[in-house]
């Protein structure tokens, strides 16, 4: 397979963190997922996104030293991201829940670490449902940074936190600023306030579920939307020889930000990093933007009363 060499951008605590990488949330079946990443190491991609809630970090870490291995590159050239679950925002569980993930990943050390969401959750259920756990993510913060200082991380950041989430974290007393938020955006969810409010602060923003997730909105039943059978995308797409997919990436670049597209087809990994031999115009950024019907596809509604819920 022929790989595709992916651009850096600069983060804030001063390493560079390839623009596209690999996203893997999803449900995937057994050895999916590592063959899936394997196939991505083999076309290119260098950085790859991953958290403890989503079960992948076993069969990436067989699939990342496999290739190692293998000598397609070092450990230096991977950039590796993961996140610190709900259940483990009490200080004396962040170095633990990370160790984790180290170990699962067989790595000594993370290139990011997120926190996942800014809201924390009490393991186990009462009535089905699990409790609110009293946590400020000011104290999680300040245990990530403790990461740091021990060399198990390189740089830290956030997901899902909106603007006065950001706002008050940048106002406590950090030893090192967030240099990432992971948020959906995509057409149809363009994001635009956070998006600017990041690009101030310089904090780069990546996008989860870049492509609208294919159409799903799990608030609920009765909406529907998918990106890729858009009339204005599809345009676009046919003028460049280009898929949907590949329009959507590209508009996100153009827009400035970091993406984490997932698929499991090995076509389709190819062509999500196949983009940089062409950009989009001005107008056809903005059209594009202009597609944005605050569709959401992640929510999380089952915590919508817990203070720290982010939407």
């Amino acid at each position: 397979m022929t790989s595709t060499k992916i651009p850096n951008i600069k983060l804030n605590s001063g390493f560079y963190m390839p623009v596209i990488g690999y996203g893997t949330f999803n449900s995937f079946k057994e050895n999916e997922v590592r063959n899936a990443a394997r196939v991505a190491l083999e076309v290119g991609y260098r950085h790859i996104d991953t958290a403890w809630v989503y079960k992948t970090e076993e069969e990436l870490g067989d699939a990342i030293t496999q290739k190692i291995k293998d000598g397609l590159f070092e450990r230096s050239d991977l950039f590796l991201a993961s996140k610190l679950w709900n259940t483990h925002h009490r200080p004396e569980s962040v170095e633990e829940m990370c160790r984790d993930s180290l170990t699962s990943l067989r790595t000594d050390y993370l290139d990011l670490y997120l926190i996942h969401w800014p809201f924390a959750i009490k393991a186990g259920e009462i009535d089905g449902r699990k409790p609110h756990d009293d946590v400020d993510f000011i104290d999680t913060w300040k245990a990530m940074e403790e990461l740091v200082i021990k060399g198990l991380v390189k740089t830290i950041g956030v997901s899902n936190f909106n603007i006065q989430q950001l706002k008050r974290l940048l106002a406590a007393d950090l030893r090192y600023k967030p240099a990432v938020n992971q948020v959906e955006v995509h057409p149809y969810y363009t994001n635009n306030e956070l998006l600017d409010y990041c690009k101030q602060e310089n904090i780069v923003v990546t996008a989860y579920s870049p492509l609208g997730r294919g159409g799903t909105d799990s608030s609920g039943p009765g909406k529907s939307l998918n990106v890729h059978e858009d009339k204005t995308i599809q345009k676009i797409a046919t003028k460049y020889n280009k898929t949907t997919a590949q329009i959507v990436i590209r508009w996100g670049i153009d827009r400035g930000y970091t993406l984490v597209p997932k698929s499991v087809t090995p076509a389709r990994i190819k062509q999500n990093i196949e983009i940089f031999d062409f950009s989009l115009t001005e107008e056809e950024v903005k059209t594009i933007s202009n597609l944005n019907q605050d569709f959401k596809c992640v929510h999380l509604n089952q915590y919508k009363d817990y203070p720290e819920y982010p939407f």
